[in-house]
């Protein structure tokens, strides 16, 4: 059974006290929390409308990053780490196919664009459901 097992979320958050995110990371926040509320638009890149690789483009952009458009892409062409820091992205599916990508806030918690009738959220990683369909993290900002 261990060919079925997911892969855990590792994250490492900042210490309040150290010198903090870089302002890419800062930015790619700031933007994805921005986009909290934001309805899920299937192809949607920007503030009238969002899917999850579409979040993740927009937040990137505004920081001066250019991803790849779809979270396969991304999953398959950024640089992937072992613990995800605030900002990083992180990648669901099954197999070795990314069909969600999220991008980690800190403290556990995920900004996601979820789906169809849905808004951007920001949701906790720590359920079975994430955890099940973790494939990996991606570190493309500073």
């Amino acid at each position: 059974m261990s060919g079925c097992a997911s892969r855990d979320i590792a994250t490492r958050d900042a210490p309040i006290d150290a010198d903090g995110l870089s302002i890419e990371r800062a930015m790619i926040l700031a933007n994805a929390q921005q986009a909290l509320g934001t309805p899920y638009r299937f192809g949607g890149n920007s503030a009238d409308g969002l899917d999850c690789s579409g979040l993740v483009e927009m937040a990137y952009r505004a920081a001066g990053i250019r991803v790849p458009r779809t979270a396969h892409d991304q999953f398959r062409q950024l640089p992937q780490v072992d613990e995800a820091r605030p900002g990083d992205l992180l990648f669901f599916g099954s197999g070795r196919k990314a069909t969600h990508v999220g991008i980690y806030q800190g403290d556990r918690q995920m900004i996601h664009a979820p789906g169809r009738g849905r808004e951007v959220v920001s949701v906790p990683l720590d359920i079975d459901y994430w955890q099940n369909r973790f494939l990996g993290a991606a570190g493309p900002a500073p």
